[in-house]
């Protein structure tokens, strides 16, 4: 049997006892919330997916909260929020640190980048961090900025493809 993408998604009951978004109390079980529609799945997964790649640390809560201001589909929000993972982690910050030193105007070759890890002569572990930092967080907002937005139209467009072919195959039902 097909599985149904909602049996994916958190219950209702698992998301209000969820420690982070228990503080939250009656907002998180308004109707709107829960409802699937396209607006809502739509923002609800760009919300996470924003939150996912820009928030290293409570990206849960803090899409909890947005897809409550937003009204926005509260599990997709929540479950977007893991396209980086602990699997997904370390690809998505280096193609996001090479992304943003690019950005930056810096070196794009492995061989000329410099060696910033360590910290050199004269500098603290601050300074050889915030080296790394720069074209890191530039990445990620990028990153973050883009794939919401991409998850976003790609969404409307995938709901908009389904209904498309539901009413199509209705028809033929009709014809036949």
């Amino acid at each position: 049997m097909k599985k149904s993408p909602r049996q994916w998604l958190p219950s209702k009951e698992a998301l209000s006892n969820h420690r982070f978004i228990r503080w939250l109390g009656p907002a998180v079980l308004r109707p709107r919330l829960w409802r699937l529609s396209r607006r809502g799945l739509a923002l609800g997964l760009a919300v996470g997916v924003f939150f996912g790649f820009l928030v290293p640390v409570a990206q849960i809560p803090l899409s909890a909260v947005a897809a409550v201001v937003l009204r926005a589909h509260l599990p997709s929000a929540v479950a977007s929020t893991l396209v980086t993972n602990p699997v997904t982690f370390g690809p998505v910050y280096y193609a996001a640190w090479r992304v943003g030193g690019v950005l930056m105007g810096e070196p794009a070759s492995e061989a000329e980048q410099p060696t910033e890890a360590a910290p050199q002569a004269g500098q603290s572990w601050w300074q050889s961090l915030t080296g790394v930092g720069r074209p890191l967080i530039l990445g990620l907002v990028v990153f973050a900025v883009v794939g919401s937005v991409f998850t976003y139209f790609v969404t409307v467009a995938l709901w908009d493809l389904r209904l498309w072919w539901l009413r199509r195959r209705r028809d033929r039902g009709r014809t036949s």
